[in-house]
């Protein structure tokens, strides 16, 4: 019974040292913390506040570290690749682009084996097996499987040409994937059909796809047939 009486003595004394080491305590979840900072923090994960507000583009956080790391894109890009010197703002970005320095990727395609560097490029291939179109078009509800489709789509409707003739050079449209850079989006959407497996350009003769016209064209000309 000693025994026993000494154990809860020492449980209960454990406990209440626990309680003077996290004395703030959340009203709605019970967790405990050990200084009003964090419980601070803490509580904007019950309410959705987010007081700290980028002065650049206005997008706002709920803690002030994710506002200094968000800053990095307009501000700084401390994340060097040692290869090729490439610098980016976050350090995931850095281990996605190093991954096209070393050929590795680590996310296959159970149906046709087909592999990506990254797992987002793999989800985006599935849908050319599943057929799955979730981007909605908000004003004549047609779908697409790419965000990107139903960007261009949407112009459609808007009347907005984007596209001009380039006289300085400019290339505004860059992949984040291999950090090439293009004029038009045009040419960046093409380009990410590379990297994601995309082939929406089928010969209509023998069925073997492409995932860029001039390609398909190039083909049909073993079949014997001029395009246009």
């Amino acid at each position: 019974m000693i025994s026993n009486s000494l154990e809860m003595n020492n449980l209960n004394e454990s406990e209440n040292l626990d309680k003077e080491k996290k004395p703030y305590h959340c009203n709605i979840c019970g967790k405990s913390f050990s200084y009003s900072g964090d419980i601070v923090r803490h509580k904007c994960t019950h309410t959705g506040e987010k007081p700290y507000q980028c002065e650049i583009c206005g997008k706002s956080f709920s803690r002030n570290s994710n506002l200094v790391t968000h800053n990095r894109i307009h501000t700084e890009k401390p994340y060097h690749c040692d290869i090729c010197g490439k610098s980016f703002s976050h350090n995931s970005h850095l281990t996605r682009h190093r991954l096209t320095h070393t050929g590795e990727r680590p996310y296959r395609c159970d149906i046709c084996g087909k592999s990506f560097s990254r797992n987002s490029n793999l989800v985006t291939h599935n849908r050319i097996h599943t057929g799955e179109k979730p981007c909605h078009c908000e004003i004549c509800g047609k779908s697409f499987s790419h965000n990107r489709d139903l960007v261009t789509h949407n112009r459609i409707h808007t009347g907005e040409k984007p596209y001009h003739f380039n006289i300085c050079g400019e290339k505004p449209y860059h992949c984040d994937i291999c950090g090439k850079s293009f004029s038009q989006s045009a040419h960046l959407t093409n380009h990410n059909r590379l990297h994601i497996g995309e082939k929406p350009c089928h010969c209509e003769i023998c069925g073997e796809s492409f995932s860029q016209r001039h390609q398909l064209n190039r083909h049909t000309h073993t079949h014997g047939v001029e395009k246009p």
